[in-house]
């Protein structure tokens, strides 16, 4: 499993969702261009400490991305998706692709995608933050693969 951000624009959703993969042990691809410089402060303080310990890599570009990764599933997650995230069949291997903030991810990129998922939410609200809407479908996935970190006062 793996986390993929799409030209993200806000570096304090970036470095929550490396934190995030750290603490979960998911390794984090950002694909450029970003919208700020990666070695943002911003960034950095939203992922304090935890930096030292996520696997993340940077791509230069969506090209250099798709080269990369050949034989994995890219599972858009994008309000125009059209399985419900909690009725969708993960897989151990899939990508987890999370768009812009301000745009979602464009209809190439939506489009090159092997899956399109979606957050159900009430009709009167408009969308989740980026890095809410990332843990929230990479919790699903990790349930349904069974691939959460042991957690050693949680072993049986």
């Amino acid at each position: 499993m793996r986390l993929a951000l799409f030209q993200p624009e806000i570096p304090q959703n970036v470095g929550t969702l490396l934190r995030l993969g750290a603490c979960l042990n998911v390794p984090v691809d950002v694909i450029e261009p970003c919208g700020f410089l990666l070695s943002d402060k911003r960034m950095k303080r939203a992922g304090m400490d935890y930096m030292q310990h996520v696997d993340w890599t940077r791509h230069s570009s969506w090209d250099d991305f798709q080269q990369k990764y050949t034989g994995q599933r890219r599972i858009a997650l994008d309000i125009k998706g059209e399985a419900a995230h909690h009725h969708f069949s993960f897989r151990p291997d899939d990508i987890l692709l999370l768009g812009q903030e301000g745009e979602g991810l464009p209809d190439a990129v939506f489009n090159a995608c092997d899956a399109r998922v979606v957050i159900p939410m009430c009709p009167d609200v408009r969308s989740l933050n980026v890095a809410v809407a990332g843990a929230i479908v990479l919790n699903e996935a990790l349930r349904q693969t069974q691939q959460f970190p042991v957690h050693p006062s949680l072993e049986d």
